[in-house]
């Protein structure tokens, strides 16, 4: 029973979990100021105007379709409430927008850290440098030097890259006279071909 309860501690204590957790009762009560706003507030803005360009007939002809029943009944009528649907499209942008704005915004804290980590790695001595360093008489703590140790280790590995890369051209280059496809001899006889 212990394990369990351990177990269900470590899962519950997780980062991500606890993140996910905050993110739905933030996005619960996100969606709850949305609706209020576009049931209470924009959607009878929409009805009204609805009713404005239906001609002021006097009655909710225009703001409803009526598929079954009239407006001086509504609770036995059937009809579409076209302020609800487009205050439901309306509410659904509203939070696609802002889910969109949070997810960009974390990507950017993501990608700045990750820069950040780079850029600590890309510092940060290894043992095999630290030795190297012991062994040429520089301190760690000497930064000017330590610089300079860096660079011309970058110099170094520069080099031995292009080096790498060199010979790996010099190996294809070895290895299609070696190998000649059937288009390189086919080549080969047209030359000699036309010499003759």
């Amino acid at each position: 029973m212990k394990k369990f309860f351990k177990e269900f501690k470590e899962f519950i204590t997780r980062g991500n979990v606890l993140d996910l957790a905050v993110g739905v009762i933030i996005g619960g009560a996100f969606t709850a100021i949305v609706t209020a706003l576009t049931s209470n507030i924009l959607q009878p803005f929409i009805n009204w105007i609805i009713y404005i360009c239906g001609g002021k007939n006097g009655n909710l002809d225009s703001v409803y379709t009526f598929l079954v029943g009239s407006s001086s009944d509504l609770s036995n009528a059937i009809y579409i409430n076209w302020g609800a649907f487009i205050s439901a499209i309306i509410n659904f942008l509203l939070i696609a927008f802002v889910l969109f704005l949070i997810v960009k915004s974390f990507n950017s804290i993501q990608k700045s850290e990750l820069k950040l980590k780079d850029k600590c790695k890309e510092n940060k001595l290894t043992k095999e440098d630290k030795k190297e360093l012991k062994a040429q008489g520089i301190k760690i703590t000497d930064i000017k030097k330590v610089k300079e140790y860096k660079e011309k280790k970058k110099v170094l590995i520069a080099e031995e890259k292009a080096r790498i890369e060199q010979e790996e051209k010099l190996k294809e280059e070895q290895e299609k006279i070696d190998n000649p496809s059937t288009e390189d001899l086919l080549k080969q006889i047209k030359e000699l071909l036309e010499k003759k």
